[in-house]
């Protein structure tokens, strides 16, 4: 998904935003992380799962670039992120990442770091909703980047709901806010509550 250019750095960006989701992590009951997420198919630990399991095979098939693995999500998801985030983080601070280039065959060339923040940063952002949702937390998220990350993906919506990777696009009214229409575009409903009953 194209997302949006930013001033910050890729490394800044991640700082904030996957600190963000490790927090989310650390402050989850602990009897919560088999509670269901507003994705169907998802419990609260199956979105930290999402995260740390496919982004390591796009960094290696595109840039030759290999993480090292780390605690089993199954046994302790806060571990698990709090390692993945490091190695992420590590890696958006080495200075040599500057000047590395990731392939894909449906994006094509994208400068290392750009392709971190365009896919997987804002991969993190949006997934701390389904966190923070499926673990009783707080799920607000920052208005300006819901807003920017909305315009962003707009334009790319046909190629988005055929890639199977998102639902269909929830209506919400015209004046609903920048977060509203952001979470209801990339598929979830914004009024999603966990079913007490399910507990």
């Amino acid at each position: 998904m194209t997302m949006t250019e930013t001033a910050t750095s890729p490394a800044d960006e991640f700082r904030e935003i996957g600190g963000h989701f490790g927090d989310l992590c650390a402050n989850a009951r602990i009897d919560s992380w088999d509670d269901q997420s507003p994705v169907e198919e998802w419990k609260a630990r199956d979105v930290v799962r999402h995260l740390v399991e496919w982004f390591p095979a796009f960094l290696e098939d595109g840039a030759g670039v290999v993480l090292s693995p780390g605690p089993s999500v199954d046994e302790d998801p806060v571990a698990a992120w709090a390692h993945f985030h490091d190695q992420v983080l590590s890696l958006l601070e080495d200075p040599a990442s500057a000047d590395k280039v990731l392939s894909n065959p449906h994006i094509g060339d994208i400068p290392l770091l750009q392709a971190v923040s365009q896919f997987f940063t804002s991969d993190v952002f949006q997934h701390s909703w389904d966190l923070a949702k499926a673990t009783g937390q707080d799920a607000t998220l920052d208005p300006d980047r819901c807003a920017a990350m909305l315009a962003g993906a707009e334009p790319y919506e046909d190629a988005m709901r055929q890639s199977g990777q998102y639902g269909p696009r929830v209506e919400v009214p015209e004046d609903a806010d920048a977060q509203t229409k952001f979470i209801a575009f990339i598929g979830r409903d914004p009024g999603w509550r966990p079913d007490s009953s399910a507990r």
